[in-house]
């Protein structure tokens, strides 16, 4: 049975990917099983005894082979379940812990809605400022956008994050230093609130994308058929828009699935800086206080959206190879 090029490609990369998957969860339970202090300790403090901690770590299950729980783990997020929070239990015998799920899906939502917002501030932005300066290369233009994209991405992003709350939230009080939203806030209320860290985040991720889409522009136009398209009278601005932005949307798509990826990956620090209730404030918090199941089940969602745009962006480019679409 004969196979499409780009249906083969495809499998192998979506093959490729739950693989990456597979190593990324050891690596993440592995990480976790490293990390100092232990939890039943944590709660029940310096005075219990050790046949007390033993029952405690017993009833949470911690006493267990690490490779039995690893599995007991794969096997539930497999069905959805991320497992049980530690952080409602306590020395008392009270049990007040809820699932991982339903303490991450609000802050999974926020996150999303943050992401969501920086992209549809950052995406047009980054395309015209790089199909411009592919249009105006070498000009003056070209080099204070280039300067001060350079700069922006030099300064951290929580550099970054402390400087807008200086300007604008201190200095001139436009926008609130903390994003403090909640399921009741309203969308035009929360877009108010998340506008500086969205800002943040906008300006790190306009500069990665505006310098790949004009490198992408700049490369096609080193094309025989631009070249052509020089020769039979077209304009510079023509030959841009008309012949090599349409060839270059396959690249520039696949530079905005990547910086996808890092802008809900990379939102940790803004939203720790913001005080932002998203995945990853409550992974820091969970972290702090010792909570496996909480950190394991943030951990497993960045590392599933990262990878997951990441095939889009391999897929992308692939359903646009020429040379996979016409083999032959």
């Amino acid at each position: 049975m004969n196979v499409h090029p780009v249906t083969k490609t495809i499998l192998e990369r979506l093959g490729l990917g739950l693989a990456t998957l597979f190593v990324v969860s050891i690596i993440i339970f592995s990480a976790i099983e490293m990390l100092p202090g232990d939890f039943g300790q944590a709660i029940l403090g310096q005075a219990a005894t050790q046949e007390t901690v033993a029952a405690f770590r017993r009833e949470l299950g911690l006493d267990q082979p690490a490779y039995l729980r690893y599995l007991q783990w794969v096997g539930g997020a497999l069905q959805g379940d991320l497992g049980t929070s530690f952080s409602g239990r306590n020395a008392s015998g009270i049990d007040r812990s809820r699932a991982v799920v339903d303490l991450i899906a609000p802050r999974l939502w926020n996150t999303l809605f943050l992401a969501g917002l920086t992209a549809v501030i950052a995406v047009p932005i980054a395309l015209a400022l790089g199909v411009s300066t592919a249009l105006f290369r070498n000009s003056v233009y070209d080099r204070t956008v280039n300067t001060a994209t350079l700069t922006t991405i030099s300064f951290p992003e929580f550099f970054v994050a402390y400087i807008l709350i200086l300007l604008l939230a201190s200095l001139y009080p436009v926008f609130p230093s903390l994003a403090n939203v909640d399921d009741s806030t309203p969308l035009a209320q929360r877009a108010f609130r998340t506008a500086l860290p969205a800002l943040t985040l906008t300006l790190v991720i306009v500069a990665h994308m505006m310098r790949m889409t004009r490198a992408a522009i700049i490369n096609l136009l080193a094309s025989p058929y631009i070249q052509m398209a020089r020769l039979s009278g077209a304009s510079q601005t023509e030959v841009i828009i008309k012949h090599a932005l349409p060839n270059a949307w396959a690249p520039i798509a696949t530079v905005i699935a990547f910086n996808l990826a890092y802008l809900v990956v990379g939102v940790v620090v803004v939203e720790v800086v913001f005080v932002y209730p998203g995945v990853g404030q409550l992974m820091v918090d969970a972290v702090t206080s010792r909570d496996i199941p909480v950190v394991q089940g943030c951990a497993l969602i960045f590392a599933i959206t990262y990878i997951l745009l990441n095939l889009i962006a391999d897929i992308i480019g692939i359903i646009t190879n020429p040379r996979l679409l016409h083999p032959k």
